[in-house]
């Protein structure tokens, strides 16, 4: 499998009120292509401001980044901008969208503002309505974001995400603000993205979503204490089961 993501001794620090805090310290892993990668940890471990370092949105102190063989670290805001709009797509917890447009305006946002694949606004709009089609959410495309569900408006990031067809999907706790069910909705959606070859790393603090996943990185004091690869063969139970005592030998 093609490495697309290679973290080589990574370490982020900030300086707060004179005092330097190290929150991620020398990590190292990579992922590759097509590959479904869950974070974990304790709250305050440095789930978060690793995928956004990782993922270009924050610099890193030290350290190196590839992604799909380019080093973040050589690039300018510019350039770095133009591969988070162009190459990867973001799903966060708090579903951010512009309040003054409609749901599907909303997805074609970042193709509109891409210059990726110099498409008419008729075939970006197809784009986008294919994907609300595919993730069951079709009805409301014409609708304010304050008149969805959350399950509903989460499934409408995703769409957003895919819209530029990345390379690599970042979430940062895409079903943090759902309920069981349209948790469950949500990660089937990412599921789906992911066996069709989407690549995915999201940062999680629920075993049942992480199960889904195909890896596990357990990260405290923001370093790599453990990894664990999940076996999609067995039943969904199965694997929420082990991954449940693999945390808790982890300390979880």
């Amino acid at each position: 499998m093609n490495t697309i993501l290679e973290v080589n001794d990574l370490c982020k620090t900030y300086i707060i009120n004179k005092r330097q805090n190290n929150v991620l310290r020398n990590v190292n892993f990579s992922i590759s292509k097509g590959e479904m990668v869950a974070v974990m940890g304790p709250s305050g471990s440095g789930k978060s401001t690793l995928l956004y370092t990782v993922s270009g949105m924050d610099k890193m102190t030290s350290g190196s980044v590839k992604f799909c063989g380019s080093d973040l670290a050589d690039m300018n805001e510019n350039q770095l901008a133009k591969m988070r709009l162009d190459d990867m797509g973001f799903i966060f917890q708090q579903m951010y969208m512009m309040k003054n447009l409609s749901i599907i305006d909303n997805i074609i946002l970042p193709a509109v503002k891409s210059d990726k694949k110099k498409s008419s606004r008729k075939n970006i709009m197809k784009r986008g309505r294919d994907l609300m089609h595919r993730l069951g959410i079709s009805d409301i495309a014409e609708n304010d974001i304050n008149e969805v569900s959350g399950g509903q408006l989460q499934r409408a990031c995703i769409c957003r995400s895919m819209i530029n067809s990345p390379d690599m999907i970042f979430a940062d706790e895409p079903t943090g603000a759902l309920n069981r069910n349209s948790s469950d909705e949500v990660m089937d959606e990412l599921n789906k993205l992911n066996n069709d070859g989407t690549t995915i790393m999201l940062v999680t603090h629920d075993a049942k979503v992480a199960a889904k996943c195909t890896r596990v990185l357990y990260i405290v004091d923001g370093n790599i204490r453990g990894e664990y690869n999940i076996n999609k063969e067995h039943s969904l139970h199965e694997r929420e089961r082990s991954l449940n005592n693999w945390l808790l030998e982890m300390g979880w």
